[in-house]
């Protein structure tokens, strides 16, 4: 009698294949599930088998439950979903198929929960769920909580957990259960936009003006950057209590925004060392190595001991020159993230000394708010999002503020897709030519998403001034480099 490859003596399949049935049971029926609400009663029966077999509380299959009730009633779960779908090294032969198949349970609940949103109205708490879900499929990744949606934990903000960036580019080096995982180099900077358009979707199917009229409803509300998007268009239809309620939120979105943009700021090159300036003589500054090498003639063999004639201190002081910012920031409807983080930031220049910081918005018209530039809650609320773009009326209150050319850099954010393009281009290439540093910026985001009219794109790279378009710490470091 043969004996079959995969058969044991008693005919059942190997242990390896019965397990990699079982996870694809759980990854059928989650499929099932995304794209067909209907409930497969095969699948769910098959699938709630496998989690009490492995025992896995049965409540990862159950829609209505958030992964944080569940990670609420089974604490040990929370550090599993950690990096769960972090990519680690493959090996065939060191494959763990029944981690694997937990593996698959856990991360069905996530993507289940985060990418199967019903329809119909939604209310402050539903949102307030799925926020908290998507936190989870972010930590998943291995980012920080609201990192790819570009919210408040990107850039080390204030999310519930940290991770560096790994290999993958996605996050910390991986721990999830089991193995393998797909590459997710490609995978997830396309999930952080696709997550913002989830989000902005529940939102819009919020009655958003009904839950800010009533203060505990708007409590649950979490700041976002989908939320900021709604209250900012709809705040000119608000009053009473709603309103106080919308200025509250984008209150604590700005300040949780500021704090990280402050950091990264703060963290950023600055300018050289000032020589001429005396060190100050304090312990802090003392120049340990410096001092033991410039004394070593002192030392004395026979007592084994150093005798310093003299102590040496570090410089600190760096050189800084009277700088002047100008920031001119679209604000169509197609910018904005880049209206609320590029307002924030200006407000973050502004505080700096000797940097002097001008805001020009403009869509069809343009609007200084250079009075109101130190405080980006009063800059944002008088805004009006929406609209065409027209880059030479800002072009026009921009110019004027050029007086010392060589002094002044000029960032100008926009996706470029203009109506009177070439008399808006030529108007900025003469400013670069004018000596002062003109910086494009095709979108100033955490997740680094944004298109740029490809017109302009190559222009400004023929110019020599090519787009940045991405992460914001980029314009940071940009700003920082030229301004200190």
């Amino acid at each position: 009698m043969t004996h079959h490859p995969h058969a044991d003596d008693h005919g059942a399949p190997p242990l390896g294949d019965a397990q990699d049935n079982r996870r694809q049971v759980l990854y059928w029926r989650l499929l099932a599930r995304l794209f067909d609400p209907e409930e497969q009663a095969a699948l769910e029966s098959a699938s709630l088998a496998v989690v009490e077999d492995i025992g896995l509380p049965t409540a990862l299959l159950d829609p209505g439950a958030s992964v944080d009730s569940v990670v609420q009633r089974h604490p040990d779960l929370a550090a599993e979903f950690e990096g769960l779908m972090v990519p680690e090294p493959e090996d065939e032969e060191a494959r763990d198929r029944a981690a694997e198949v937990r593996r698959a349970a856990l991360v069905s609940k996530v993507l289940l929960n985060v990418f199967a949103t019903g329809s119909g109205n939604v209310s402050a708490e539903q949102l307030a769920r799925w926020q908290s879900d998507a936190d989870w499929l972010e930590r998943a990744l291995g980012c920080r909580p609201g990192e790819l949606r570009g919210g408040r934990g990107a850039a080390g903000g204030p999310g519930r957990s940290g991770g560096g960036v790994g290999p993958a580019g996605t996050g910390p080096a991986g721990r999830g259960v089991g193995g393998p995982a797909p590459d997710l180099s490609r995978l997830v900077p396309a999930i952080g936009p696709e997550l913002g358009s989830i989000e902005a979707g529940l939102v819009k199917r919020m009655h958003l003006r009904e839950v800010l009229a009533d203060p505990a409803l708007a409590a649950r509300l979490t700041p976002s950057m989908s939320l900021m998007e709604q209250l900012l268009r709809d705040k000119e239809n608000l009053s009473g209590v709603a309103l106080a309620n919308a200025k509250a939120l984008i209150r604590r979105y700005v300040d949780e925004v500021t704090e990280v943009l402050r950091t990264q700021v703060e963290k950023s090159t600055v300018g050289e060392l000032d020589r001429s300036v005396p060190p100050k003589r304090v312990f802090r500054n003392l120049d340990i190595d410096r001092t033991i090498w410039k004394n070593l003639t002192n030392w004395s063999p026979e007592e084994e001991r150093l005798y310093v004639d003299r102590l040496y201190y570090r410089h600190t002081s760096r050189r800084t020159t009277p700088q002047r910012l100008v920031v001119v920031v679209d604000q169509s409807g197609s910018m904005v993230d880049s209206m609320v983080n590029c307002t924030i930031l200006a407000s973050i220049f502004a505080g700096l000394p000797k940097v002097d910081v001008h805001l020009v918005a403009y869509d069809t018209q343009a609007l200084d708010l250079t009075p109101w530039a130190h405080d980006p809650f009063e800059t944002l609320l008088r805004t009006k999002l929406g609209g065409g773009t027209d880059g030479t009326a800002a072009m026009a209150l921009a110019q004027p503020k050029i007086a010392e050319p060589r002094n002044t850099v000029v960032v100008w954010i926009s996706d470029f897709y203009e109506w009177r393009h070439q008399e808006l281009f030529d108007s900025m290439a003469a400013v670069h030519r004018s000596g002062a540093k003109f910086i494009p910026v095709g979108s100033v985001t955490s997740s680094g998403r944004g298109s740029v009219n490809p017109w302009f794109r190559e222009r400004f790279k023929d110019l020599g001034t090519p787009v940045i378009s991405g992460h914001i710490k980029k314009l940071v470091h940009e700003l920082k480099t030229f301004l200190t």
